[in-house]
Order: structure tokens, then sequence, then C-alpha cells
């Protein structure tokens, strides 16, 4: 089922499919990109999270210190 075009289509098809190519790739690294901020974000929350609670067992510990 080979189907031959004319030179005109075989150029439009293959203009086609290199737009098509870069839009894909495009979206690829748009999708790339969205994930890495994902997992910066991600990473951020965590170490404020374990900043806060250590900050919060050092003062804690100090008040604690300072009753005695």
């Amino acid at each position: 089922m080979t189907q031959t075009f004319s030179k005109t289509r075989q150029q439009a098809e293959n203009a086609f499919s290199k737009i098509q190519s870069q839009f894909f790739a495009k979206d690829q690294a748009v999708e790339e990109r969205d994930f890495a901020s994902q997992a910066r974000d991600a990473k951020t929350a965590r170490l404020r999270a374990a900043r806060l609670a250590k900050e919060a067992d050092e003062s804690t510990k100090a008040a604690s210190g300072a009753k005695d």
C-alpha cells in the first residue's frame, strides 16, 4: 500500500512533519521545566519545614534552659 505523492505534496508533508516535531519538542521542554519547578518547590517546602522544626526545637530548649 505504498502511495506515491507528487513532489509538491512530499515537500508539504516534510514541512508539516518538521513543524510538528518542533511543536512536540517544545511541549516536552515545557513539561520538563514544569517538572523541575515542581520538584524545586517540593524540596523548598521540605527544607523550610525542617528549618522551622529545628528552630522551634532550639527555642524550646533555650526556654527550658533559661528556667533552670
